[in-house]
């Protein structure tokens, strides 16, 4: 028979200490992508048919560029974040870290691949 309290029995099982703030930094990058791919949308939208110069031309601009920088930059960190968690629920042991650090791998390559070519377009 135990006379041990439902605290003392939570007592060393660990927390996830993390969850909240994974929680808070998918709502914020939703709300931020919320606001930058109709951004993107509008910029992009012109530019689709337009000739090669004419694309050049809008994306050497700063805002376009920025927008199209900040979009990729929240995009894949909105990715990461989701797999990442989707990852800690149903994979487990070695597998789980080798596929969170292969994630982090394409997730930052990805996001490093658009950012230069949105500097080598706009510099």
């Amino acid at each position: 028979m135990s006379f041990l309290t439902d605290r003392k029995r939570a007592v060393g099982m660990g927390s996830a200490k993390s969850g909240v703030h994974h929680f808070w930094a998918m709502k914020m990058s939703s709300v931020a992508l919320l606001i930058l791919i109709p951004l993107f949308i509008f910029i992009m939208g012109p530019a689709l048919g337009s000739s090669h110069e004419e694309v050049l031309a809008t994306f050497s601009r700063p805002f376009p560029a920025i927008v199209a920088a900040l979009t990729i930059i929240v995009g894949f960190k909105h990715f990461r974040d989701g797999a990442q968690v989707m990852l800690e629920d149903y994979v487990h042991g070695t597998t789980q870290k080798v596929c969170i650090i292969l994630l982090a791998c394409l997730s930052y390559g990805a996001m490093a691949t658009g950012l230069f070519a949105i500097a080598k377009i706009a510099l």
